[in-house]
């Protein structure tokens, strides 16, 4: 998961929180703190929850949480009177409120004479109204497949649809990794795949 809120990157495969590109320090439980708050926003956690997660099996004073919320919103630069990014539901718990979205990769997938920018990490093919690409097709499952994009390098998986993934002429049953240029057979729609300057052929992963 990356994503970008503010002047802010977060990255949970890599265990990083950077502003304007430079690193900031955070300890292991107050990342895991942040990325919980991240992956549920905007739901509220409560305390309870929050210390279920971050202490499995373990008694921690009731300042424990305190003290890393303490430490996240540091790190933000937050407020607790006028909160940015984290917010107290005093009595309850704590909730991410910050506008976070996901961070384009430099990969992406032209259709129909658009081009469709790729984001880092999974992007669902299908025609379900949650799909990054949406394809309106009787032939096309509501999630038929999914590219994945990390460091710079793309793989394509099918996800049990029933007609199947196409990369070229072969079905897709394994992740294959892309390679600019590479056609991607979806139902009856025909993608291609844009990386990264200076990629080779197209790969079985």
């Amino acid at each position: 998961m990356r994503l970008r809120f503010g002047e802010f990157g977060f990255d949970d495969s890599g265990r990083s929180l950077s502003r304007a590109g430079v690193a900031i320090p955070l300890s292991p439980r107050a990342f895991d703190l942040l990325q919980l708050l991240l992956e549920q926003r905007p739901r509220v956690l409560t305390q309870a929850e929050l210390r279920d997660r971050l202490w499995p099996d373990t008694v921690v004073a009731y300042t424990s949480l305190a003290r890393l919320v303490t430490e996240v919103r540091h790190a933000l630069a937050d407020s607790s009177e006028r909160p940015r990014f984290v917010r107290t539901v005093y009595g309850c718990g704590y909730a991410f409120i910050g506008d976070a979205v996901a961070a384009l990769s430099c990969c992406g997938l032209e259709w129909a004479g658009h081009r469709l920018p790729l984001v880092e990490g999974e992007n669902l093919i299908g025609r379900g109204d949650d799909c990054q690409v949406r394809i309106e097709s009787t032939k096309v499952s509501r999630h038929h497949a999914k590219v994945v994009v990390a460091g710079g390098e793309a793989t394509i998986e099918d996800l049990g649809s029933k007609n199947g993934t196409y990369l070229g002429t072969a079905r897709v049953q394994a992740p294959a990794r892309l390679a600019t240029g590479a056609e991607i057979l979806v139902g009856t729609a025909v993608l291609r795949f844009v990386g990264p300057a200076g990629q080779g052929a197209t790969e079985t992963a």
